[in-house]
């Protein structure tokens, strides 16, 4: 039972003397700082939570195991922490969705089957995809306790229901914020940066370069803790004031294509839609049912919050050695949030899946094409290629695909600019130097099979 209390007031009929004696003087009075969550250092929780009927915001505070509602709370440095008003307006328009208050929800395993039974009556998903995203949930609502956190992707073309993937799995997660492409980028970061939730991104492929380009700097800045986005505000004085926006979160996004930033495209655990078919029993529009189970299950996962926040951290134990580094960092913070082995060796095994199909596509890549001609050529005793039989091979190979002639320069200009290898000039010819160590390197991060290998 959640308990509620208010911030004491004084009766209308105390006498104006003794209301003169009891009100806070200036210097007792503290500072009201309006919040969506804070963690205190006595160790209390705070979360920011709204009834869906009377539009009331409040701040649901946990500590040891219990928790109540309140309208205010006393927080250390003389400052007074308020929930962020209900007028508020994303969370008005229901832009930004919050729980009503804590609910308990049994064990972790029952709430994980009640969301993938609720995914399951609203959306057409794979079996291994509605577990992942029933966990991806789970951890939106513990990420702040670690340092890095992977994405999650729906794609497909239209129709094939991703925007309703998005809503659906959306609804659930931590303090999510529902955005559409037609967005313009500054609120998105000015909205992380005020409630700290999780960005929900429909039709994510901005046709504007300059949106891209800005959309980009948030995703690759938002997946590790301490990367903020930088702005300026001119201020009523017409001064330039700096600020920082945090933009570090769980974000979950639907796109027809994918992001030309290869960086980017590896912090997201993608599942593709197109060939889905709704099943029958699964309702055409979302029914007032998918909204109130919404909003029962969040109330659940508050409670999940309140009970495993100070707990979770990172299991080093599900650190891979066969794994890239980059992919242990994306995929072990999610993993030790899902207590089910069988589910973890599912989850790893889907990233691996991933991994090897973009590989694929980068050995076809110029890179991957210029890296196979590299190992193809490079000489036993470490001595210098020249760059004009590179350029010949390399252009037998890619010439017909690129529709334009490979010179000796153009290879060259590869060479140092894509594959970062420094060309020098010796008997009056450009080569270049690659060392085993370099070789082997640039063939694992293009997926190029080693010369005599099998494939």
């Amino acid at each position: 039972m959640v308990r509620e209390r208010t911030s004491l007031t004084l009766p209308l009929h105390t006498p104006s003397r003794y209301r003169h004696e009891m009100e806070p003087t200036a210097k007792e009075k503290k500072e009201r700082r309006a919040i969506a969550s804070r963690i205190l250092v006595d160790g209390r929780i705070v979360e920011l939570v709204c009834k869906t009927e009377t539009k009331r915001t409040q701040l649901a505070v946990w500590k040891e195991g219990k928790s109540e509602l309140a309208d205010s709370l006393d927080a250390e440095s003389g400052v007074r922490l308020v929930p962020i008003a209900a007028s508020n307006s994303l969370i008005r328009h229901g832009a930004v969705l919050l729980p009503e208050a804590p609910s308990p929800y049994g064990d972790v395993a029952t709430l994980v089957s009640e969301i993938e039974a609720y995914i399951g009556r609203y959306v057409a998903l794979s079996d291994g995809f509605r577990r992942l995203a029933a966990h991806y949930i789970l951890f939106t609502w513990v990420y702040d306790a670690f340092q890095e956190v992977p994405y999650l992707r729906v794609q497909a073309q239209w129709g094939a229901g991703k925007t309703r993937a998005l809503i659906v799995i959306g609804s659930l997660c931590y303090r999510p914020f529902l955005a559409s492409g037609a967005s313009t980028v500054s609120p998105i970061f000015h909205t992380i940066d005020t409630f700290r939730g999780t960005l929900v991104l429909d039709e994510a492929d901005f046709r504007f370069s300059d949106q891209t380009a800005e959309l980009v700097k948030i995703l690759n800045a938002g997946t590790v803790r301490g990367f903020p986005v930088f702005r300026t505000a001119v201020t009523k004085d017409r001064e330039f004031d700096p600020r920082a926006f945090e933009v570090f979160g769980p974000k979950i996004i639907a796109m027809r294509g994918s992001f030309a930033d290869e960086a980017l495209e590896s912090r997201f655990i993608t599942e593709r839609m197109d060939g889905y078919t709704l099943p029958k029993g699964i309702p055409l529009n979302h029914p007032d049912t998918q909204r109130l189970e919404a909003q029962a299950l969040r109330n659940q996962l508050l409670q999940y919050r309140f009970d495993h926040r100070q707990s979770a951290r990172i299991d080093e134990s599900l650190v891979d050695p066969a794994l890239s580094p980059r992919l242990n960092q994306i995929v072990v913070p999610l993993l030790s949030v899902v207590p089910d082995a069988a589910v973890r060796a599912e989850i790893r095994e889907a990233v691996v899946r991933q991994e090897a199909e973009r590989k694929e596509v980068r050995a076809e890549s110029v890179e991957g094409v210029l890296t196979s001609v590299l190992a193809e050529l490079a000489p036993e005793d470490e001595s210098g290629i020249p760059v004009s039989e590179i350029a010949a091979v390399f252009g037998r190979r890619y010439e017909p695909h690129a529709g334009r002639p490979a010179s000796a320069r153009y290879v060259g200009g590869l060479l140092r600019m894509r594959l970062g290898l420094a060309t020098y000039k010796t008997n009056g010819t450009y080569a270049v130097r690659v060392s085993p160590e370099r070789l082997s390197a640039l063939q694992a991060r293009y997926g190029v099979q080693e010369v005599g290998g099998e494939g």
